[in-house]
C-alpha cells in the first residue's frame, strides 16, 4: 500500500472510482476494495491512487483509476468481481469520456463568447460616438427649423454653434458654395437636393441683391457633415 498516492486536484485525466465500481457492479464497496488490493498484489494491475472521503461523518478510501492504464486495470477489476457488468462499465467510460470532450471545449468557447462580447461593446461604443459627434444636432435642427423655411448662413452658423467662416470654407471646400461677383452661391447639384435656395430682390434702398439660404434639409447636412470639426 506504500506505493499508493493521493490524487493530485490539478490532475485533469478523465477517472474512475472504486465507489463507482461498486455501484456499477451491485457489490460492496469494501469487497470491491479487497479485490483490487488482491490483484494490486499480485502485479495483475498496478495499485490505484486513493482520496479520502467522508461517509456518514467517517473518513473512507476511494480507490481512483486513472486514464488509459486505469481504465483497463478496471475491466480486469470487473472482470473478477462480475463479468456480465462489463457492458455498464464499458458505458460508463464513454459517458466520462464525453463529459471529458465537451469540459475540453468549454475555455475555447468561453473565450470565443467573451471575445465576442467586447467586439460587440466595442462596436456599440463606436456607434455611441459617430451619434455623438457626426449625428448630434438633428433634435436640435427639428426644433429650431420650420418645414418650408431656410436660414441665412449667419444664422445657421448661430443654430449649429459653429463659426461662420469656418464654416463657410469647408462648404466652399466641398463644392457645396462659390463665390460668383461678391456672393455666395450653392453649386446646381446641392440646390437640386434642396439642401440652399437663393433669394433675389431689392433692398429698402433700391439696391438689388442675392442671398443663398440653406433649407431645413441643409442644416441637418451641415450639421452631420461638419459635427465633429467644427461644432462646439
Amino acid at each position: 500500500m506504500n506505493q499508493l498516492s493521493i490524487i493530485s486536484e490539478q490532475n485533469a485525466s478523465i477517472k474512475m472510482s472504486s465507489r463507482e465500481i461498486a455501484e456499477l457492479c451491485e457489490k460492496r464497496h469494501d469487497n470491491v476494495k479487497r479485490t483490487i488490493d488482491m490483484l494490486a498484489e499480485k502485479g495483475v494491475i498496478a495499485f490505484p491512487q486513493f482520496e479520502e472521503k467522508a461517509t456518514n461523518g467517517r473518513p473512507s478510501l476511494d480507490y481512483i483509476f486513472v486514464g488509459e492504464k486505469g481504465k483497463r486495470d478496471t475491466y480486469v477489476v470487473v472482470a473478477q468481481l462480475s463479468p456480465e457488468f462489463t457492458a455498464r462499465l464499458v458505458d460508463r467510460w464513454q459517458e466520462l469520456e464525453n463529459q471529458q470532450k465537451n469540459t475540453a471545449l468549454l475555455p475555447q468557447n468561453y473565450l470565443q463568447a467573451l471575445e465576442a462580447l467586447v467586439e460587440k461593446e466595442r462596436q456599440n461604443q463606436a456607434l455611441a460616438l459617430e451619434n455623438k459627434d457626426l449625428k448630434p444636432k438633428a433634435a436640435f435642427v427639428e426644433h429650431y427649423v420650420e418645414v418650408g423655411t431656410s436660414k441665412s448662413l449667419r444664422e445657421t452658423s448661430k443654430i449649429l454653434n459653429m463659426p461662420e467662416k469656418a464654416m463657410i470654407i469647408r462648404l466652399i471646400e466641398d463644392k457645396a458654395l462659390y463665390r460668383q461677383s461678391g456672393n455666395l452661391l450653392p453649386y446646381a447639384d446641392k440646390q437640386q437636393q434642396g439642401l440652399f435656395t437663393v433669394k433675389t430682390g431689392t433692398t429698402d434702398h433700391d439696391h438689388n441683391y442675392t442671398q443663398t439660404r440653406v433649407t431645413g434639409k441643409g442644416i441637418e447636412w451641415i450639421a452631420q457633415r461638419y459635427a465633429s470639426e467644427l461644432m462646439l
